[in-house]
């Protein structure tokens, strides 16, 4: 049995992040399995730090892209979005060329807000980053506030 209410193909993911981030950074979806969403990110000058090491930004970076993009899936897109409320990171290993491949499986997926844990590993399958995501569902029918 699937989690997902609106499942997307890797190929679906993929074309959505033309011209944004995901793009610049070079994260590529890889899979989405029955509970979890991977992707991939090369180290590279791109997402390197002046130390030459994988920028703990970048790896936020493909923690939310991953953990929001399954959020997503978990939620009717006609009636429902759903927005970062916190993310938090630990950096455990560092990195300094290569691909990491992010994994979301989701802790919580309510009604009005979701939790994700996100593994990050190296090429080794080595755990490099373990990040939480909280994010809201909103409803679109809501208006904005100023």
């Amino acid at each position: 049995m699937t989690l997902w209410r609106h499942e997307l193909s890797v190929e679906q993911l993929n074309a959505g992040g033309s011209g944004s981030m995901i793009e610049a950074l070079g994260i590529v979806f890889t899979e989405v399995g029955a509970d979890f969403v991977r992707a991939a990110m090369p180290v590279n000058e791109r997402t390197r730090q002046p130390f030459g090491l994988l920028h703990g930004g970048a790896s936020v970076t493909l923690a939310e892209t991953v953990g929001s993009t399954a959020a997503g899936m978990c939620t009717d897109p006609q009636r429902f979005y759903c927005v970062g409320l916190d993310i938090n990171a630990n950096h455990l290993r560092s990195v300094r060329s290569g691909l990491v491949t992010a994994t979301a499986r989701p802790i919580h997926v309510g009604g009005r807000t979701q939790v994700w844990s996100i593994e990050i590993v190296n090429e080794a399958g080595t755990l490099v980053c373990i990040a939480r995501l909280t994010m809201a569902v909103l409803e679109r029918s809501a208006a904005p506030r100023a």
